[in-house]
């Protein structure tokens, strides 16, 4: 990297934003030091093109912390005299996740006895939400307020003034959304905005103004700088094709280089100066007990003053590791997305600490993917690319650190939270080993993660809502099933298929944020779908009785059946039918959702618990693939029992169809098709898939569906039901023998599915194994929700798979035949996907 500042400011001769300006004719104008503020960048987001990149807030520019902390110190010492020195030391301040926790936490210092809380995208097990809201152009839209004291928000007559603080305000939606959200809960006479810019126009200036009079309260704005941004008409497809062409052309250059990695991403071989990656040692900070790692449960005066006591001990531990050459050089202190404070507050003392011997600088990481250009006209000048390591809700996917490769870092302090000090962290493509390529030393400072101590749970403190039933709420007899879901049919929901799938692997967004478009079958597909029900009525029949009897013996003699919606709900209804079939008896019937990587609903858990013994419930889902829900249930109760829930709940699933040796109860093990894995809500009572989003869902909320009634032409919910229920008699048989061997046997998990996903992932250079979906009826969510790539068949699995083949021939989606898979076939989502890896119809470009 050549013509890096080194300045306070980051000044450089040319402006940080002259090369977007050049190519996309956005314009930039403001006050005096706007343009010493802020440079321009790409952003890879579907919502907007370009990125404003600000050289004071310690997010994509290391800059030197004192720096970053005067910034947001000043703004609140702004708002403490705006407020008058007694309403500022009522005032409660609120941080946006996950740019701004810094921002925010540095103004309520500059206030001096403010508390702080920030928003969050990491839910906290057995801390309910106090309420949340959408940040709509955001890579990752859903915001959580999670306080330990459910009062800090509270409003009332006597409410303290709200601050709320982001970096920019660009055309206030999330500001308003926030502040509408939280009035609605606790209404409060005064609102003061404060951001380090203020770029927006002149209409959404107009829109402030009647949206303060619309709410009956004052709303104050305070930011260092104003200006506006002038975007061009097309610029949004303008910005998309620059963004693919760049990236195309830095992936030949790393190509014809030799170099491994994404396109636009350092090296992750040492640069010559190195000759070996640097050394990563653990230093001890002996961080202050009960001091909260940051703002996200709340952060008062009184952990301000113990963290402010404690600061030089920790800086001079960190000085005491450094070695003799990075004592005297340049030191980044480097934190971890929503973990800014912390890191930020370290940088600053470290500074006084090394005093003139060193030249500290800080940032952060981040999940936001934006475009490196190594360009002294650009923002952005070098990215390292490295996976989430903090389990993130959101699932797996790629996080950044920018202006850090190149910069001539002689030690980089990495500081991350202790929930995020994983095996991901320290993997060889992790993030320590990316740092370690481009600087002589790296140390790792572990902040502990604050979790407020469980509420012990009381029936008394929410009013649960009741089950939806048809035909109000789905197709299904009203006896057949309730539904622990709040209805959400007049919400728009759908998002295309590629917008959703490029949101979802750029961990901007998480699959039960929206819902996929329902694929509507061709007339070909369903008369395909009526055959294979036909020709597999019996052997589904068969797995049904199987698996109730299993259930009946073990669990008997009156289980309450609760389906994993929406795939479980048909196999719950049918188990329910042969148990009043065949032994009289009315079983309940619950479906309730669960959602990958946040858990099962624990307030339909609380129903559940309020109306039945827990012993007594038994969860069921309709097939296995490689185990990640029953991995995921087991982990939610455990969860939810140690937060205070009630106890008792068997995490066991009980499952139609077990391919991936997975479960102990099941009907078969054999991966057949199951026809309800065929359709989407035409087959499973015209409901969606469930949806999880904190602007919809609150902590005393069932999880969301909608129901599609304009479909019911196409609804086989109750033919699909009722031929397989003409079958039983003619099964009965089979399945008393069946169930008796079953019973006798050995029926411990294999896992042999897991281990068949790993090896899949890594054999075909995926590398995340949920972008392997195992099994037939995987692979059909695969063709008709997500963006395939290919899909694997065992040679000679026959009629099961035609209706595979007949979608990917729809989608032009290869299929190649493989020998030794242990499922009849497996589906392969587009990995690293973009829009770029689909046509316009749809279709999987060739060689994409």
């Amino acid at each position: 990297m050549s013509e890096r500042a080194t300045g306070e400011e980051n000044v450089d001769v040319v402006w940080s934003g002259d090369w977007v300006a050049e190519r996309l004719g956005v314009a930039l104008e403001g006050d005096g030091d706007l343009r010493e503020l802020l440079g321009l960048a790409l952003r890879r987001n579907p919502k907007r093109a370009h990125l404003l990149v600000s050289n004071v807030l310690g997010k994509h520019v290391p800059q030197r912390p004192s720096v970053v902390y005067a910034a947001g110190y000043g703004l609140g010492e702004r708002v403490r005299e705006l407020l008058g020195g007694q309403e500022a030391r009522r005032a409660v301040v609120l941080g946006y996740a996950e740019t701004a926790t810094g921002l925010g936490h540095a103004v309520a210092d500059g206030l001096r006895d403010a508390p702080y809380l920030h928003s969050t995208r990491r839910p906290v097990a057995g801390v309910a939400p106090a309420g949340g809201f959408e940040e709509a152009h955001s890579h990752a839209t859903s915001h959580l307020l999670l306080p330990e004291d459910p009062e800090l928000l509270a409003g009332g007559a006597e409410a303290s003034t709200l601050v709320l603080v982001d970096d920019e305000f660009s055309t206030g939606n999330t500001v308003l959304n926030t502040i509408r959200a939280l009035h609605e809960l606790h209404p409060r006479d005064r609102y003061v905005i404060v951001a380090l810019v203020d770029m927006r126009s002149p209409a959404d200036r107009d829109r402030l103004t009647a949206f303060a009079a619309e709410i009956g309260a004052r709303v104050d704005l305070v930011t260092r700088s104003t200006g506006t941004v002038t975007l061009p008409d097309g610029v949004l497809e303008r910005g998309q094709s620059l963004v693919a062409a760049q990236e195309a052309e830095q992936a030949v250059q790393a190509v014809q280089a030799g170099e491994a990695g994404e396109a636009g991403e350092a090296s992750a071989s040492a640069p010559p100066s190195v000759p070996a990656p640097a050394p990563v040692t653990r230093v001890d900070l002996a961080w202050p007990a009960g001091v909260p790692d940051g703002g996200r449960h709340g952060f008062t005066p009184a952990h301000r003053a113990e963290l402010e006591a404690a600061l030089p001990g920790m800086a001079e531990r960190i000085a005491g590791a450094l070695g003799g050459g990075a004592r005297q050089g340049r030191v980044l202190v480097l934190g971890f997305e929503e973990l800014m404070y912390a890191p930020l507050r370290l940088g600053t003392a470290l500074e006084k600490t090394l005093g003139a011997d060193a030249e500290v600088r800080y940032s952060t990481t981040t999940r936001s993917p934006v475009l490196a250009v190594d360009d002294p006209g650009y923002a952005i000048r070098t990215r390292l690319v490295f996976p989430a390591h903090d389990t993130p809700a959101d699932g797996p996917g790629d996080r950044y650190a920018y202006n850090v490769a190149g910069a001539g870092f002689d030690a980089v302090v990495a500081v991350v939270d202790s929930t995020a000090d994983t095996s991901e962290l320290h993997a060889p493509e992790g993030l320590l080993a990316r740092l370690a390529a481009h600087t002589g030393q790296v140390l790792l400072a572990i902040v502990p993660s604050y979790t407020p101590p469980p509420v012990p749970y009381s029936q008394e403190s929410a009013v649960l809502p009741e089950p939806l039933r048809g035909p109000d709420f789905s197709s299904y007899a009203p006896e057949d099933v309730g539904w622990l879901l709040q209805d959400l049919s007049d919400t728009e929901l759908e998002a295309p298929t590629e917008e959703r799938e490029e949101a979802i692997q750029s961990g901007g967004a998480h699959y039960a944020e929206s819902l996929p478009v329902e694929y509507q079958p061709s007339a070909e597909y369903q008369a395909l779908f009526s055959a294979a029900l036909e020709t597999s009525a019996a052997r589904i029949a068969r797995a049904v009785g199987t698996v109730t009897e299993t259930v009946l013996a073990e669990r008997g003699p009156r289980p309450v059946l609760v389906s994993l919606a929406r795939a479980g709900t048909p196999v719950g209804v049918l188990m329910r039918r042969w148990a009043q079939h065949r032994h009289g008896l009315d079983l309940p019937h619950y479906a309730i959702s669960i959602v990958r990587g946040r858990g099962i609903d624990a307030t339909a858990l609380r129903w559940l618990a309020a109306h039945h013994d827990p012993a007594d419930v038994v969860f069921v889902d309709g097939w296995t693939g490689k185990g990640a829900i029953t991995r995921e249930l087991a982990a939610a109760i455990e969860d939810f029992e140690a937060s205070g829930g009630p106890v008792g709940f068997d995490p066991e699933i009980a499952v139609l169809a077990d391919p991936g040796g997975c479960v102990r109860t099941y009907g078969t093990r054999e991966d057949f098709l199951i026809p309800s894995a065929c359709l989407n809500s035409t087959v499973s009572g015209l409901i969606s898939r469930t949806v999880l989003r904190a602007d919809l869902v609150g902590p005393n909320d069932f999880h969301g569906g909608k129901f599609y009634r304009e479909l019911a032409g196409s609804d086989v919910s109750v033919r699909f039901l009722d031929t397989i229920a003409a079958r039983f008699d003619e099964v009965a048989g089979q399945v008393e023998d069946e169930a008796k061997e079953l019973l006798a046997a050995d029926r411990a998990p294999t896992w042999e599915g897991w281990a068949a996903v790993e090896r899949i992932s890594e054999e075909y250079g995926i590398h995340d194994v949920n972008l392997v979906k195992p099994g037939v009826g995987e692979t059909t969510r695969v063709l008709l929700r997500r963006v395939p790539w290919k899909i694997l068949a065992k040679r000679g699995a026959g009629a099961d798979l035609t209706h595979i083949w007949l979608l990917a021939e729809q989608r032009g989606v290869p299929v190649e035949e493989v020998d030794g898979l242990p499922y009849s076939c497996v589906g392969l989502i587009h990995p690293r996907y973009t829009r770029g890896a689909t046509g316009a119809d749809g279709k999987a470009v060739k060689g994409a």
